[in-house]
C-alpha cells in the first residue's frame, strides 16, 4: 500500500511539472489580464490627459455611464443579431448540412469538404480586404456583376445592407468549425439505430428529427457555446470591412470597446464595457452547464 501510494504521489508530481508550462501560459495571458481589467474598470485610467498622468479610483461611475450609453446598448444589439445570424443559423445550419452530405459520401465530397476548410486558409483581417472587393460599390465588384445577370441593378452592398453582409461573411469563415464539430457528432451515432428506424418505415424526416437531433443534442450545445462565445469576441475581419459604420449599423461590442479604449482613449470605460462582455460570455457558460445537466 505504501509504494502504491508513494507510485501516485510520484505520478501526481510528474503530472504537475507536465501540465506547469500551459498553467504559467493561462495565467500570464488569461487570467492576469481578466484581473488587470476589472482594476482598470474602476479607474479614469487614459491615454491622454489627466488620466494618464495621475490615474485614480473612480468607483463604479465607469458602470454608471455604461447603463446610460445609448451607442453601448447600441453595440450589444448588433452583436446579438451578428451572434443570431452567422452563429447559430447561418454557421449551424450549413454545417449541419455539410456534415450530413459529407457522412453519406456524396460525390465529389473531398473538393466539397476542401472549399468549405478553404476560408480559414486566410487570416480574418485578409478574408475581411478580400470581401471588401466583392461587395464594394460600382458596376465593377463581383456581387454587382454576379446580380447584374438576374437584372439587379448593382449597389453598395456594405452601405445599404451592412449588418446583413457582415452575417453573410463571418458565415462563410465558419462554415467549416460547424462543419467539424457536427461530423464528430453525428459519427457517434450507431447506424444500427437508422437500420432500426428504416425496419420499423421511419421516413428520413422522422429519423432526422427523432433520432439524429436527440442524439446529438450534447454535440449541438456544445458548437453553441463555441461559437456564441467567439463571434462576440470576432473583432479584425468586421473592422477591416466596416470600422463599425455606417453609423453604427456594424459597431459590435468588440469594436465598440476598441473604440472606447483607443480612438477616445478611455481605457478605464473601455475596461468597464470588456468586463460585462466577460460576464455575458460566463453566463453563456454557466446557461450550457445547467442545459447539459452537469454539476460544476
Amino acid at each position: 500500500m505504501a509504494v502504491m501510494n508513494a507510485h501516485e504521489a510520484r505520478m501526481k508530481r510528474q503530472l504537475l511539472v507536465i501540465l506547469l508550462p500551459s498553467m504559467l501560459l493561462l495565467l500570464a495571458f488569461v487570467v492576469y489580464p481578466a484581473i488587470y481589467s476589472v482594476y482598470l474598470s474602476f479607474t479614469n485610467e487614459a491615454l491622454t490627459g489627466a488620466g494618464a498622468l495621475r490615474p485614480r479610483f473612480v468607483g463604479i461611475r465607469n458602470y454608471a455611464r455604461l447603463l446610460n450609453d445609448a451607442k453601448f446598448w447600441n453595440s450589444l444589439l448588433v452583436t446579438f443579431f451578428f451572434v443570431v445570424g452567422s452563429a447559430i443559423i447561418g454557421q449551424f445550419v450549413l454545417g449541419l448540412v455539410s456534415a450530413m452530405a459529407l457522412g453519406r459520401s456524396v460525390k465529389f465530397g473531398r473538393i466539397f469538404s476542401s472549399m468549405i476548410l478553404l476560408p480559414n486558409a486566410a487570416p480574418e483581417v485578409v478574408a475581411g480586404f478580400m470581401w471588401i472587393s466583392m461587395l464594394a460599390g460600382g458596376d465593377n465588384a463581383t456581387l454587382s456583376r454576379i446580380v447584374a445577370f438576374f437584372g439587379i441593378s448593382p449597389s453598395d452592398w456594405l452601405n445599404t445592407f451592412p449588418l446583413t453582409m457582415i452575417i453573410i461573411v463571418n458565415t462563410w469563415r465558419g462554415i467549416a468549425t460547424a462543419m467539424i464539430l457536427l461530423m464528430a457528432g453525428l459519427s457517434t451515432i450507431p447506424e444500427e439505430i437508422y437500420e432500426a428506424a428504416r425496419m420499423d418505415g421511419a421516413t428520413s424526416t422522422q429519423m432526422f428529427r427523432r433520432i439524429t437531433l436527440p442524439l446529438m443534442m450534447p454535440t449541438i450545445l456544445l458548437y453553441m457555446l463555441i461559437s456564441a462565445v467567439s463571434t462576440i469576441a470576432v473583432f479584425g475581419m468586421v473592422y477591416a470591412l466596416t470600422r463599425g459604420g455606417p453609423g453604427g449599423a456594424t459597431e459590435l461590442v468588440s469594436i465598440y470597446i476598441y473604440n472606447q479604449s483607443f480612438t477616445a482613449y478611455q481605457l478605464g470605460y473601455g475596461a468597464a464595457v470588456a468586463v460585462v462582455v466577460l460576464l455575458i460570455s460566463v453566463l453563456i457558460g454557466i446557461g450550457y452547464v445547467k442545459a447539459m445537466k452537469v454539476e460544476v
